[in-house]
């Protein structure tokens, strides 16, 4: 029986796959021959975990909120025309994919099916509900912000390409944490604020 082709090479095929200098979100997806949803959203959370392709969250983070929600909802993957037609750079992307691909494969060693029920419709939507919550962290300007709550995205992903309720545990003590640190990152800015406001008027 042949190896399953790793995931890390998967990816690259993918974007390879094609000659122009763009490629196009619905490009990504109609090349997707199975697990579209879960492939999309690792996809689209590696560039927000890399340094090196400016505006990335501007480019996927709405793809995210809107495969996240249809998760939600239980609905098929689909990307409205307005996102399909968005579009990076091929050989930015492939860049990044090649730096993330050592990453991936160290990570696809130990992935492997457990805590089936975690990953299973049910737990679907809810890991969905949680998704659009980060996806919207993943938009937020805020500087380095959008790095944990891409990476809970990227390893609930892999939990759910390798039916690894493990990896749904991992990928909500991360969000859990990318939620405190957003919390505690606007309550220091808005201290700050007040502080300034009060110091200068006293």
């Amino acid at each position: 029986m042949q190896d399953p082709v790793p995931l890390s090479q998967q990816l690259l095929s993918l974007v390879q796959a094609g000659e122009s200098e763009r490629v196009s979100l619905g490009d990504l997806l109609a090349g997707i021959k199975t697990h579209a949803r879960a492939t999309l959203l690792l996809l689209f959370s590696i560039p927000n975990l890399l340094p090196g392709l400016p505006g990335t969250s501007a480019v996927t983070g709405l793809p995210l909120v809107v495969l996240t929600f249809q998760m939600m909802l239980g609905r098929p993957v689909w990307l409205p025309g307005f996102i399909a037609n968005r579009s990076l750079l091929r050989a930015n992307l492939l860049a990044l994919l090649q730096r993330a691909a050592p990453y991936l494969e160290r990570v696809e060693r130990v992935l492997h099916p457990r805590l089936a029920h975690l990953t299973a419709e049910p737990a679907q939507r809810l890991i969905g509900g949680i998704g659009v919550l980060l996806s919207v962290l993943v938009m937020l300007p805020i500087p380095f912000g959008n790095f944990l709550p891409a990476l809970a995205i990227l390893i609930a992903a892999l939990g759910l390409l390798g039916r690894d309720g493990l990896f749904i545990l991992m990928a909500t003590a991360i969000a859990i944490s990318a939620v405190v640190v957003l919390i505690a990152v606007y309550w220091a800015v808005i201290a700050a604020v007040l502080y300034m406001a009060f110091s200068t008027t006293a």
